[in-house]
């Protein structure tokens, strides 16, 4: 993958097409990250209440068959079950974004790629310079810091800059925390499995299969797709690999574009976008991660003495430093050397202000990184409650650094996003996509 010729422009804006596809899908990160932040609140105010006891009780109720190893607590329903929607949301739009839109192409998927596993090294080196030389497990939390979260970044740029974030930036952000999800996912099963069910794993493979072929061959039954899916996943449980693995290779398993006998890539969106526009709003956005994010963002804080004392933890602090260093450091630092090793400059109309503050808006880490958490130091415990703290204190630094950084910019990207919505021809398609690029 060769990212970008030399003297080529960095961070250009693409097609049309796909520009008014990632509108669409950050116009659902939007809503998402709306509900989201109610179920944060709910959560901490809930938690930090009088009736704090009754939400431990609600989150820690267990439902379920035990005969299927499924009687579980109604906190791990949520991470490890509503979470593997939010994770099949994720396989089909990095599919999608893959197989159909403008990175298909490898130099314009590279750079955004390069940006997401340097913007989760960097933070995880940052958290291990805190925490090395600790003896008490510290270390297990390495990865903690390395997702980005999209719904509450988009709704960060909304409150900030309305919609005029130019869109090559928008498709930046969105792929780089679509790619940083799928390594957080990788991470995960690799270093988050403590004990492997091979038997169980094997058979997880069965279903999956089925759900493949199923699909490939366009059946859209719900009545076969669901138990398909529903076996995969409680497979997956059983075998000791997170769940939300299930999620993602399901995701990859629809199809992008239609059959050529439907026509072909011309004839219409394929079954992944018709799965996204199924359960993207309704069902990942507006419950899986808003009810995820209720049981897991409840904290006891204990005021303003208890923030202190969870912030003096190194974890705490690494997580925080990781967010809003680690990240800033590791996405600005990839996109320079980027740029630096291959001549390439950046798009007309954007500086290197713009990428500062995307990369700094990159250090909003909510859902994986609470998720990482639990799973590094086991849900409800001391450390987890400080885990939460670095994670929300980290995410508000960033956002509000983020603002500043973006809010500085707006004008120029009200004269871009002017640019990009105006001189429509008959086709419908503003001239400024029309243009060769360079």
């Amino acid at each position: 993958m060769t990212p970008h010729a030399p003297g080529s422009p960095l961070l250009t804006r693409g097609s049309w097409a796909e520009a008014s596809r990632i509108a669409e899908v950050l116009r659902k990160e939007t809503v998402g990250g709306a509900l989201l932040l109610v179920a944060t609140v709910a959560a901490l105010v809930w938690a930090n209440s009088p009736a704090a006891g009754s939400y431990a009780a609600l989150r820690d109720l267990e439902v379920g068959p035990e005969a299927l190893h499924l009687h579980l607590s109604l906190g791990t329903w949520a991470a490890d079950g509503l979470l593997a929607i939010f994770f099949f949301v994720v396989g089909l739009e990095l599919k999608r974004e893959f197989v159909a839109g403008d990175l298909r192409d490898p130099r314009r998927a590279a750079l955004p790629i390069l940006a997401a596993v340097g913007g989760m090294v960097v933070p995880a080196l940052v958290y291990v310079a805190l925490n090395a030389g600790t003896a008490d497990g510290a270390l297990r939390g390495w990865a903690i810091p390395t997702a980005t979260d999209i719904a509450f970044a988009q709704l960060a740029v909304l409150a900030v800059v309305s919609t005029h974030l130019p869109t090559a930036l928008r498709t930046f952000l969105l792929t780089l925390a679509v790619v940083d999800d799928l390594l957080a996912v990788t991470v995960i099963a690799v270093f988050y499995t403590t004990e492997l069910n091979v038997g169980a794993l094997l058979l997880a493979l069965v279903p999956l299969a089925l759900f493949t072929v199923a699909v490939q061959r366009r059946v859209r039954s719900w009545w076969l797709l669901l138990p398909l899916a529903f076996a995969t996943w409680a497979l997956m449980h059983a075998s000791g690999v997170h769940a939300t693995v299930a999620g993602v290779l399901l995701g990859f398993a629809v199809p992008v574009v239609r059959s050529h006998a439907a026509g072909g890539p011309d004839a219409g969106p394929g079954l992944a976008e018709h799965f996204e526009h199924r359960f993207h709003r309704p069902l990942s956005a507006g419950f899986a991660v808003p009810v995820f994010a209720f049981f897991a963002a409840g904290c006891a804080v204990g005021g303003l003495s208890g923030l202190v004392d969870s912030l003096q933890d190194r974890v705490a602090l690494g997580i925080v430093a990781g967010l809003v260093v680690g990240k800033t450091v590791g996405i600005l630092g990839t996109t320079w050397l980027v740029a630096r090793f291959t001549r390439a400059r950046l798009d007309e109309g954007l500086s290197w202000l713009d990428v500062l503050g995307v990369a700094v808006l990159g250090g909003i880490g909510f859902t994986v990184s609470l998720l990482v958490g639990d799973l590094a130091f086991g849900a409800g415990s001391v450390r987890d409650e400080h885990v939460k703290v670095g994670v929300l204190a980290g995410s508000v630094l960033a956002a509000l650094l983020a603002s500043v950084l973006l809010r500085a910019r707006n004008r120029a990207y009200r004269r871009i996003h002017a640019l990009e919505t105006a001189d429509l021809d008959a086709d419908g398609i503003p001239d400024v996509y029309q243009r060769p690029e360079g």
